[in-house]
């Protein structure tokens, strides 16, 4: 039997008819453009939950307590996370400092060159296709006002976009992904350290890592519904990244078991 298509193009035709109405056309043009921060989610969340399990395994391979995995693991979920949260509000503002600053640098080429600046326009437009007196009324239009000249310029010449990401937004995103998905590997030896002795687990490593799949297969399940991909494929694809990195750390722990022995 042959499956069910995953979407009627009919239906998602029907669905967006409504948004392109001349008046729907108008108010979202009109409107800031919405940002992304599916990106820093989805970074924060992978990076929390492969460094957190690679921490776990690397200890697990050197045979040491549960707690030194609770102790371990918490120093490196909160401290590494908020070092990415850092790290990404820094590049994140970064890139705003950059637009702005070639703003300033394409006034002071309108004002010291604005023949050159107004024949870059020319060739921008007229490697779009345009020729002419049609050219010509394009690159009048545009350079009539400074605004919408710097503007074209940022994105025709430089390739920016207008518009920038929140760095308070990005950093959050990854900060608070970055936690709660990369608790996942500790809950089982946390669990193992404040529960009586005759409820603990006997195997809380086997317990962290079916935890700590589930989170991979599930970020990269839930990242497959924003990009459209099939979510087996990326979520298998995800848990294939996380397991290669927390294998590495496994390997390490164990080669180094006898250093830990001697300390």
């Amino acid at each position: 039997m042959a499956s069910a298509p995953d979407s009627d193009p009919e239906l998602e035709l029907d669905e967006h008819k409504a948004d392109h109405t001349p008046e729907a056309i108008q108010r979202r043009l009109r409107s800031r453009p919405r940002q992304s921060y599916l990106s820093d989610w989805i970074y924060g969340a992978i990076d929390g939950t492969v460094t957190t399990f690679a921490v776990v395994s690397g200890v697990v391979g050197a045979q040491l307590a549960p707690g030194i995995v609770v102790i371990l693991g918490f120093a490196n979920l909160f401290g590494d996370g908020f070092s990415m949260a850092v790290s990404n509000f820094l590049g994140t503002r970064a890139d705003e400092q950059l637009r702005q600053k070639q703003r300033r640098v394409e006034r002071q080429h309108i004002a010291r060159y604005p023949a050159g600046e107004r024949e870059e326009i020319r060739q921008i437009f007229a490697g779009k296709g345009f020729a002419g007196d049609t050219l010509e009324h394009i690159v009048e239009v545009i350079t009539a006002d400074e605004d919408r000249w710097v503007d074209t310029m940022l994105t025709d010449e430089l390739g920016l976009p207008l518009e920038g990401r929140s760095p308070w937004h990005a950093a959050a995103a990854t900060f608070a992904s970055f936690i709660l998905v990369g608790v996942l590997p500790l809950l089982a030896y946390l669990y193992q350290v404040l529960a009586p002795a005759t409820a603990r687990l006997e195997q809380p490593f086997l317990w962290s890592s079916l935890l700590t799949g589930i989170a991979f297969f599930t970020v990269g399940a839930l990242k497959s519904r924003v990009v459209e991909e099939r979510f087996w494929r990326s979520g298998l694809e995800t848990l294939l990244v996380g397991g290669s990195a927390a294998a590495i750390a496994y390997g390490i722990g164990v080669m180094l078991r006898g250093l830990a022995d001697a300390i």
